[in-house]
């Protein structure tokens, strides 16, 4: 719960001594809008079940999802965050190799070799930065799954694509080892995708430096690292099982397997992001304020990622893809049922990520008062002129982060509706709009703040010190 009511009058007088005139400033001080409509926020829905019933059958989302939460080493508790991660990179190398065999002579192949690329280096690089935060926690340390190549005896098995890189180090002999079952070292061995998988594997190289082991995807290893354990984690063979849609039998468009495969990355992502709101949650119960703000920061990075994914719809082919919208019977009857809301996923993790705000007293160490008084508004105010808790205020600063990420995230999703679509589609189909009136997506990214005693904690403070840097002027002026 947070504080809406509160009153300009009302800001406590125990404020830091250093900000003595703020109580008499604050009078001039009007409340913003945004804070009194707190109240009118809405909350998100997902589709009507018959639509999210069709969305997980046409994804193979129920299959996905059993391997996204498949729990093989009970010891790592972050193996539920990882691996779907891990699925989201490689689903995407099949993707690289779904784009190069496209036969069509119009399809912008450049762009889209462009954009794939930027995408998985993204992906790696929270990877990266995933591992590195689990490595950091004493918990979780050491637990992941890992072929130690420097005592394996230096011995690999020769079948598959298995492959052995020797190194000296010292007087250890190092072996690098190639994943036998992903498709990225098919992509470096394959001249369309050669150049583009050489530069994954660098990028594997260089985000995993500061890592404890590498991903063992056929990326140099300079340093002789111990490798991840890539195809008992992510099973790459069962993960390409689903690679064909339902539908692929009777619907002859390219677009199909564009459409299939861009949002199997993405439910991919967004179960990652839920569990990492668990967690976040659990940290801020347990006090942990310093690490559930860095999961808060990552949780900001997957949403920026989410859009880059849904960004790659804009490189379809209208055409084809408007024909693949009518063959698919994609039709939104109502602004609810827009293609975003069929997600249950994405609709939960919007859900717990507003709900962070529930959180903010926990974390300033106060109660909400019954009444609306500005309590939380002034334990946020002392909190950052005091600063007596740099990771409280870290903490307080990722979730707005948040906050801000998903608004653009699905502002930046309406304008991908209206690009693919037209503006009608991205309305809900609603020909006459009252001024008054917004379809759903519009709502999301206009509504108020999520974090209202924040809001005003900043406003007032802001205030306060812009009314201090006047009377110091004055004075010096008058001296």
């Amino acid at each position: 719960m947070v504080d809406l009511d509160w009153k300009a009058k009302m800001v406590s007088s125990d404020l830091p001594s250093k900000s003595p005139r703020l109580s008499n400033k604050l009078h001039h001080l009007s409340i913003p809008s945004s804070f009194r409509a707190a109240q009118m926020q809405s909350d998100i829905s997902a589709a009507s079940e018959s639509a999210c019933s069709t969305y997980e059958y046409y994804l193979r989302l129920p299959e996905l999802r059993k391997l996204w939460s498949s729990t093989e080493f009970p010891a790592w508790k972050n193996e539920s965050i990882l691996k779907p991660a891990l699925q989201a990179l490689e689903i995407s190398f099949r993707f690289v190799s779904k784009v190069l065999s496209d036969p069509r002579p119009y399809a912008n192949r450049r762009e889209w070799t462009r954009r794939l690329e930027s995408l998985i280096t993204r992906q790696i690089e929270l990877i990266a930065l995933l591992i590195e935060d689990d490595e950091e926690d004493s918990e979780t340390r050491g637990a992941a799954p890992i072929v130690d190549l420097s005592t394996s005896g230096c011995a690999l098995a020769r079948n598959g694509s298995s492959a052995e890189v020797w190194r000296v180090s010292g007087e250890n002999t190092v072996v690098s080892r190639t994943s036998e079952s992903s498709l990225l070292p098919r992509l470096a061995a394959w001249q369309k995708s050669e150049s583009m998988a050489q530069k994954i594997l660098y990028s594997i190289e260089c985000e995993m430096r500061n890592c404890p082991y590498s991903l063992g995807l056929g990326e140099p290893n300079l340093a002789g690292k111990p490798n991840l354990d890539y195809d008992v984690v992510c099973k790459p063979s069962e993960l390409h099982s689903l690679k064909k849609s339902p539908y692929d039998s009777h619907i002859d468009n390219h677009e199909n397997q564009a459409v299939y495969t861009t949002h199997q990355v993405l439910e991919s992502w967004v179960f990652a992001c839920q569990e990492l709101l668990k967690r976040v949650n659990h940290r801020i119960e347990s006090k942990e304020f310093e690490k559930a703000a860095s999961d808060c920061y990552l949780i900001e990075r997957v949403w920026k990622l989410l859009a880059e994914i849904e960004d790659l719809h804009l490189l379809m082919d209208p055409e084809d893809f408007l024909r693949l919208k009518n063959q698919l019977r994609i039709k939104t009857v109502e602004d609810t049922e827009s293609f975003c809301f069929r997600s249950k996923g994405l609709v939960e993790v919007t859900k717990l990520c507003k709900e962070l705000k529930h959180k903010v007293p926990n974390v300033l160490g106060v109660e909400v008062d019954p009444l609306g008084g500005p309590r939380i508004q002034e334990a946020a105010m002392r909190l950052y002129s005091e600063k007596t808790g740099s990771d409280k205020i870290h903490l307080l600063q990722a979730m707005q982060a948040i906050e801000s990420a998903l608004k653009r995230f699905f502002y930046a999703y309406k304008q991908v509706l209206v690009i693919l679509m037209g503006s009608l589609e991205a309305k809900g189909n609603r020909v006459v709009v009252s001024p008054d009136a917004c379809d759903s997506l519009s709502q999301i990214f206009l509504e108020p703040t999520y974090f209202p005693s924040l809001d005003a904690a900043k406003t007032f403070l802001g205030d306060s010190l812009n009314h201090e840097t006047v009377a110091d002027r004055r004075t010096q002026r008058r001296q």
